[in-house]
Order: C-alpha cells, then sequence, then structure tokens
C-alpha cells in the first residue's frame, strides 16, 4: 500500500511541491469522504467546509473527540467568512497537527511535520483549483451575501469538491506505515 513519489520540486524552504499523491479511491478515502459529505451536505447547513474536513479525518485518523467540529467553526468561509485560506484546507490542518501531536512526541518535530505537510496539500489545492483562498473560489463575499451563497448551491458543488479533495490527499496518513514513509520522504528532523 505504498504511496507514489514526491515530485514537483520548487525553490523554497520545502522540499517538494507535491505531497504523496494517496490511492483516492481507497475504502478509506470513500468512507472519510462519505462522512465529510454527510456532515456537509446536510439540509441545515449546520456544518462548513472546516468543519467537515476536520471531523472526518479526525474519525480516519482515530483521534479522540473526533466528532467535536469546534475548534473549526470560525474557519469555514477562510476564516470567519474572510474569504482567506480555504476552510476545507484549515480544517484539514487542525486534523493534521493533531494526528502529528500525537504520533510524534518531540513537539518541535511534530510541527515541521504537519507544517510541512499543510504546505504541500496547499501546494497541490492551489495547483487544481487556482487558488487557496475562500473568495477567489467561490466569488461571494460571505460576509454579506451569504444567503446568495446558500441558495446559489455553490457550496454544494464547488465546496465539495474541494472538502474531498483534502481529505482525499490526507486520509492515507491514518495508515502508520503510510505515515512512517511519509516522515522519512519529508526527512523532517
Amino acid at each position: 500500500m505504498g504511496a507514489a513519489v514526491v515530485a514537483t520540486m520548487r525553490s523554497s524552504p520545502w522540499p517538494a511541491r507535491r505531497i504523496m499523491t494517496f490511492p483516492d479511491d481507497s475504502p478509506e478515502s470513500r468512507t472519510a469522504i462519505e462522512l465529510a459529505r454527510s456532515l456537509f451536505l446536510r439540509d441545515d447547513n449546520n456544518y462548513g467546509c472546516a468543519e467537515s474536513a476536520m471531523v472526518a479525518l479526525q474519525e480516519l485518523y482515530g483521534l479522540p473527540d473526533a466528532a467535536d467540529s469546534s475548534a473549526a467553526m470560525v474557519l469555514n468561509g477562510g476564516v470567519a467568512y474572510s474569504g482567506g485560506v480555504c476552510g476545507a484546507i484549515s480544517g484539514a490542518a487542525l486534523a493534521v497537527g493533531k494526528l502529528a501531536g500525537g504520533r510524534i512526541a518531540d513537539h518541535r518535530r511534530a510541527k515541521r511535520t504537519a507544517r510541512r505537510l499543510v504546505q504541500l496539500v496547499m501546494a497541490e489545492f492551489e495547483d487544481e483549483f487556482g487558488s487557496n483562498n475562500c473568495s477567489d473560489l467561490i466569488d461571494y463575499d460571505l460576509t454579506t451575501q451569504h444567503d446568495e451563497f446558500i441558495e446559489s448551491g455553490v457550496w454544494k458543488g464547488t465546496c465539495m469538491k474541494q472538502i474531498e479533495f483534502a481529505v482525499a490527499r490526507l486520509h492515507s496518513l491514518a495508515d502508520p506505515v503510510i505515515w512512517d514513509e511519509m516522515l522519512r520522504t519529508l526527512d523532517v528532523e
């Protein structure tokens, strides 16, 4: 159940542009994506993009209090509807941080690992969608146009694809073998 090689080098403090490509059609990926979909596409719109991505990954990673989405509530719409970094990335980043913190005893190394993983996913996300910022991705100002945004259905298509992308890219980190392989590839000290 190995992963592909990290590719597409760039000049930055990060050694690679792409995270390992994990099998996105695995049962684990489908399970995580279906959980994210079930939360995000609820008729009551109770869970936003950040919450849905975070809970789906936390569940898959087997993290404590996995259903608790409270830390991600304010991240929807690019942090408090500001249009900043997409909530799918932010929510996924919270789950990756908790996973790294639970698996790596050295706090500094855990932080570096989580940052590296999220940077790589952000690069792939930008390559896929053209931006990491919510305002560029949905073309709505959620502070003033939230009702129009909901009525438009953009969130059901565009936002759901972004949540699925983030969850699919990070789901395999639940597997300790893939986690260890990724750590070796990243060579985070």
